[in-house]
Formats: C-alpha cells, sequence, structure tokens
C-alpha cells in the first residue's frame, strides 16, 4: 500500500532519521513509538504528505485515502455538526448536490422533452450510485460515530463554532472515521476522550478494515488497537511484528545486550589504549603500535541513546489531614441556564486514592475545581478538614503559568525562600538543564509545561492532591515515574483521567459522574470497569426483555388494529356476498322448480304454457349466471383486500 525507500529528513539540522525503507500494508495495526523528539509526528506528516522528504521517496499506492488526526485541534466553523461531519463523504455530498440539480432542471417548465429524457436517465444513474454507496445507511453510521464519541442527539443541529477544542478533535476524528480511509493516522488520539468514548474508540478501530498507525502514550489503548510496533530509535525505523508490550520485552533485551556489548568494547578499548601508550615510543614496537592505531580507529562505538532519562517525583511527606479532609453538602452548579450536576453529597476519607471518571461535559473538571476552590458553586456548602493542605494540577497548564515567567521564576512564584542551586536541581530532575532553566513558559511543549506544573506541585507540600488528566502530555516513562511516586504519596488523591493502565495500581475508589450525580463504587478502576459491565449487561437485558415487552403489546394493538381495518375494509363486500348468496339461493331453487315444470307432460303438451315457462327458465337461468359472476368478482376482491390485512 505504501513504500518508503531511502526516506530522510532533517530538523535544525540534524537527521530525525536516514535511509529509511518500509513496506505499510493493507490492514496493519502499527503502534508508532520513540522517545520525545525523535520524529513520531514528523513522519506522521511525511505519510500524509504534509511534510516533504530531503532525500528518498514515499511510494503510494494509487487512488489511496489517507484519514490524518493531528496532536494540534483544527476548528470547524459554518456548518452543524452533522452536515460538518458528513462532508468527509465526499462522494456522497457529490452525489447529493447532482441530485438537487437535476430536480431542479426537471421542475423548471420550458425544459423540451429530450432534455428531460436525459435528465430522466441522469436521475436513474444517480439513484443507482446511491445504492452501490449505501447511502441510505449514511445517516444512521454518522449518528452511531457522534454518539460513540460522546456527543448527544441535541448536538447534531449545533453550530460546529459553538464546540470546544476537545470537542474539535471529535468532530475531526468522527470525519475520519466515517470516510473510507484506506489508512488511518492518529497522534495522541486518546487526549480529549473520556473512559466511555475511549472504549468505544477502541471497538471500533478493531473492527476496521482500515490501516492503522497510531501513536500515543496511553498503553491500554496501543496494546488493544495494534498488532505490530514501529520504533523510532538511532535515526532508523524499524518493524517489529508484535503489539507494544511485546515490543518492550524486545527492547529490554536489547538494551541488555547493547549493555554487555558496550562493556566488552571498552574492556578492548582500554588493551588497545594501554598498549599503544606503553609502547608508542619503542621503535620495536611501532609496527605494532600503528596496527593497535588503526584498530582503535576503526571501532564504531556500541551507542545507547540516553532516551531513558527519568523524571525522578517524590513527593514530600505531607502533615496528615484531619480524618475527613473534605465533605460537600448539596454541591450543585450551573453555567448560566445549564445546570452540571445538582446535590452532591460526599465526605472523602484521609488516604482516599480517587479517580473521577465520566462522560465530557459530567462536569469532572467543574467538581475538582470546586473542591480546590478555584470557582465556586452556584449552591451547597464544603466543609474542610483540620490542616487540609490542597495542591491542583489542572488540565490546562498553560493557562495556570505565566507564559513570560522563565523556569526559575516558575518554580520561584511557589516556594521564593528556595535558593537557586536548589531550583536549578529541582528542574534537572525534570530534564531541564544548563540553559534551558531560562526558557519562557511560553516556548515551552505540552510536555515540557506538564513537567514544569509538577515541579510545582512538587513545592507546595500539600497532603491533598488534585490532578486534572496528569497524563496526556506525558511519555511512558514519566508516566511511570509520576504513578510510582502517587502511589507512595501518603495523603489523599482526587485524579480525574481516562487512563486505563496508570490508574490500575493507585486507586482504591472510583467516582462515576452522570446524569448530573455521583455514583462511588468501592476498589480500583478494574473493579469500576467489571461493574460497568455487568451493568451495561443487565440494562441491555433489561432493554431487550422490554423490547420483547413492547413488541408484544405493539403486536397485539396492531392485529387488533388490522382486525378493525380489515372488518371496516370488508364489511360491505361481506353484506354483499351474503345478500347475493341469498338471492343466488332463491333463483338456484326458482330454477330447479323450472326445470321440474318443464319435465312436467302438462306443461310440455301446452305448447304456449311451454313457451312461457321456458322463457321464464332461461331467464332465471341467465339472471343466476350474472349472479354466480357478480359473486365471484366480489369474492376476488374480498380475497385480495383480506391478503392485506393477514397478520399471521
Amino acid at each position: 500500500m505504501i513504500d518508503i525507500k531511502n526516506l530522510s529528513i532533517q530538523f535544525t539540522g540534524e537527521n530525525l532519521f536516514e535511509n529509511v525503507n518500509l513496506k505499510i500494508s493493507r490492514h496493519d495495526k502499527i503502534a508508532l513509538v520513540g522517545s520525545n523528539g525523535t520524529g513520531k509526528s514528523t513522519f506522521l506528516k511525511l505519510l500524509f504528505g504534509l511534510e516533504k522528504p530531503e532525500t528518498g521517496s514515499i511510494i503510494k499506492q494509487k487512488g489511496i485515502n489517507i484519514g490524518y488526526l493531528p496532536q494540534e485541534i483544527n476548528s470547524f466553523i459554518g456548518k452543524t455538526l452533522f452536515e460538518e461531519v458528513k462532508t468527509s463523504l465526499q462522494n456522497i455530498t457529490t452525489l447529493e448536490e447532482r441530485e438537487k440539480l437535476v430536480i431542479e432542471a426537471l421542475n423548471d417548465i420550458n425544459i423540451n422533452d429530450e432534455d428531460r429524457n436525459e435528465l430522466i436517465d441522469e436521475l436513474g444513474e444517480i439513484q443507482q450510485k446511491k445504492e452501490e454507496l449505501d447511502f441510505y445507511t449514511t445517516n444512521s453510521k454518522i449518528e452511531k460515530i457522534l454518539i460513540g464519541l460522546g456527543f448527544r442527539e441535541s448536538d447534531f443541529s449545533r453550530m460546529t463554532d459553538e464546540f470546544s477544542g476537545g470537542w474539535q478533535m471529535r468532530i475531526q476524528m468522527a470525519k475520519i472515521l466515517l470516510a473510507d480511509n484506506d489508512l488511518i493516522l492518529l497522534d495522541e488520539p486518546t487526549n480529549h476522550l473520556d473512559i466511555d468514548s475511549l472504549e468505544w474508540l477502541i471497538s471500533f478501530l478493531q473492527t476496521t478494515s482500515s490501516a492503522l498507525i497510531v501513536v500515543s502514550h496511553d498503553r491500554h489503548f496501543v496494546t488493544s488497537v495494534t498488532n505490530k510496533t514501529l520504533e523510532i530509535y538511532n535515526r532508523q525505523i524499524n518493524f517489529y511484528s508484535g503489539n507494544y508490550l511485546q515490543y518492550l520485552t524486545f527492547k529490554e533485551e536489547r538494551e541488555k545486550q547493547l549493555v554487555s556489548l558496550q562493556k566488552q568494547q571498552e574492556k578492548k578499548i582500554k588493551e588497545l589504549e594501554r598498549f599503544i601508550e606503553r609502547f608508542r615510543y619503542k621503535a620495536t614496537k611501532a609496527k605494532q603500535v600503528q596496527s593497535r592505531i588503526k584498530q582503535l580507529e576503526k571501532i564504531e562505538l556500541v551507542e545507547i541513546l540516553d532516551e531513558e532519562k527519568k523524571v525522578k517525583l517524590f513527593f514530600p511527606e505531607p502533615s496528615p489531614s484531619g480524618i475527613i479532609p473534605v465533605e460537600l453538602i448539596n454541591i450543585s452548579h450551573a453555567y448560566q441556564n445549564t445546570e452540571v450536576f445538582k446535590n452532591i453529597n460526599l465526605q472523602i476519607e484521609r488516604g482516599d486514592k480517587i479517580a473521577i471518571v465520566g462522560p465530557n461535559g459530567a462536569g469532572k473538571t467543574t467538581l475538582t475545581k470546586i473542591i480546590a476552590s478555584k470557582i465556586n458553586p452556584t449552591s451547597g456548602k464544603i466543609i474542610y478538614g483540620h490542616n487540609t493542605i490542597i495542591s491542583y494540577y489542572e488540565q490546562d497548564v498553560a493557562d495556570s503559568i505565566n507564559p513570560d515567567f522563565d523556569l526559575i521564576d516558575a518554580l520561584e512564584e511557589i516556594n521564593s525562600e528556595l535558593p537557586i542551586g536548589k531550583i536549578r536541581t529541582i528542574l534537572g530532575s525534570f530534564l531541564f538543564a544548563g540553559d534551558d532553566v531560562f526558557k519562557k513558559v511560553k516556548v515551552l511543549s505540552g510536555g515540557e509545561k506538564s513537567r514544569i506544573a509538577l515541579a510545582r506541585l512538587l513545592l507546595t507540600k500539600s497532603n491533598f492532591i488534585i490532578l486534572d488528566e496528569p497524563t496526556n502530555h506525558l511519555d511512558y516513562t514519566s508516566k511511570e515515574i509520576l504513578q510510582k511516586a502517587l502511589i507512595d504519596f501518603n495523603g489523599t488523591i482526587l485524579i480525574v483521567s481516562h487512563d486505563i493502565d496508570f490508574l490500575k495500581p493507585i486507586v482504591n475508589k472510583v467516582y462515576e459522574m452522570k446524569n448530573m450525580n455521583v455514583k462511588i463504587y468501592l476498589g480500583g478502576i478494574e473493579n469500576y470497569l467489571i461493574k460497568k459491565v455487568e451493568q451495561e449487561k443487565f440494562n441491555d437485558l433489561k432493554a431487550k426483555v422490554n423490547q420483547i415487552e413492547k413488541t408484544k403489546k405493539d403486536q397485539k394493538r396492531i392485529e387488533a388494529e388490522l382486525r378493525q381495518k380489515k372488518y371496516n375494509a370488508t364489511k360491505d363486500l361481506k353484506n354483499k356476498l351474503e345478500k347475493l348468496e341469498e338471492e343466488i339461493s332463491k333463483l338456484e331453487l326458482e330454477k330447479s322448480e323450472t326445470e321440474n315444470q318443464l319435465a312436467d307432460s302438462r306443461i310440455f303438451s301446452n305448447p304456449e304454457l311451454a313457451k312461457s315457462t321456458n322463457s321464464t327458465y332461461e331467464k332465471i337461468k341467465s339472471e343466476l349466471e350474472n349472479k354466480y359472476e357478480t359473486w365471484t368478482h366480489i369474492s376476488h376482491q374480498l380475497e385480495e383486500i383480506e391478503k392485506q390485512f393477514n397478520f399471521n
């Protein structure tokens, strides 16, 4: 499907990767991995055609369709949500537009017969193409995808301009999933999804026939939807047949081998250097020395890339809070006239580590901001326990830090008593070394801003930490370190996150926000998912039972209606038939009696009486034939009508 030959590309004067040769086949489901800055996003842009390689070529199969979801969110304006998503079906929209023009032309009273016939033929061709494209199921497909991605039916007619950034990403996602793409490229697709939408997307991608290349730091998502791995490592891109977990096993083995080879090489180099140094000035050893120098020059050093730098994150030991650090009493919140949640009552216990989950728009971020005293509830009361010290890591870290601060300023704002040396040590542990500490916040990447926000969190010495989507911009390694720090933290934690693998070893309770309320699940995120599946199965079963009962009731109602309609439709005909049958019976009796009379000698021996009786007989016979014919015609009518009401 795609053939990559001798591909190279530069960034800031250095090759991201060079001389790459790959083939991407139909139905490949690929995880693209590599350290931050190795060029994962650039590789996707190259495949889509947004970037051009320095050297080499990307040969795509003729007519191939590629869908691309970038990290940077596009904004859609000027159409309703439903209309915008439908534009991804170019063939369908083109047909609809042409059909509209044809019908308008046919309605023109001045059209001549020849043009009319041509337009009628074209309209027939359009109808045939619509059938071939499965046109009549298009709307239901759009609805299914939009609902799966978390939109409500009431959103379908809303203008796309009204949707925020995360929802704009979902609009782009819906367009990609709806289009008939041969290859789907997804760059961090899970950042703006809730757990329900994420699980739906996983199910969709597992069953799609499209090939897939995905960049994501969500391990649960990656391992669920991919079965091959592409790794960018040491300026090369290599295939591994296996999912991400299998790749990690390979990577661990490779690192062990590289470490072993490096040790052997270092030993060899030291031996050569000792020999050269010892005999450098002895004429008798000059030839051997030159030989060793050449050997040394030819050695290609085993390179172990410093890709596994880890954020050394340790939360300071907090002073304990009261047993109930936070209590919520009848908390409600609304934006203008829209209620987000209503009458929430919660007691958060000291040491609780709670995941807050639920669909987007349910109020997860709003609730955390209320608990963190960032906003006030519309109504209700919050009681903070003894010595409750809260730190809040918000989802949009860029909005919480002065963009004109350098990194030292950003930490000094939280704790001005720290000496510069200590601040630089902390920044170093978050991978900011040397002159990096003088960078302005506004020039940092999303991942770098996340690390600065975590560093600021580290300095607060709080005993109640609130984290809103903390893993969105963190790589696997940084997530693991943050995860361990939160496991070891002795205080209380609230985490809004859809990252299942991240939450698994941390949380002991789950708050599900839905339908303006909070439901509490004891146990970790896995227990919540199990309970949720059980609930969904129960709901499905209940829905099926209700549907069966409804169907039975509907069937009985329909049958009763059909019986009434059948009675109304056949009543007159049956009355006519009944009357006809009486008349036929009477005529048949008269015919029989007349036949007996004609056989009577007293009648047939009297010419005038015989003639009169025979005339009467012929008249009865003719009338009877007409009645028979009428009866047959009405009976056929009745039979045809009864067929229309056949519900057995």
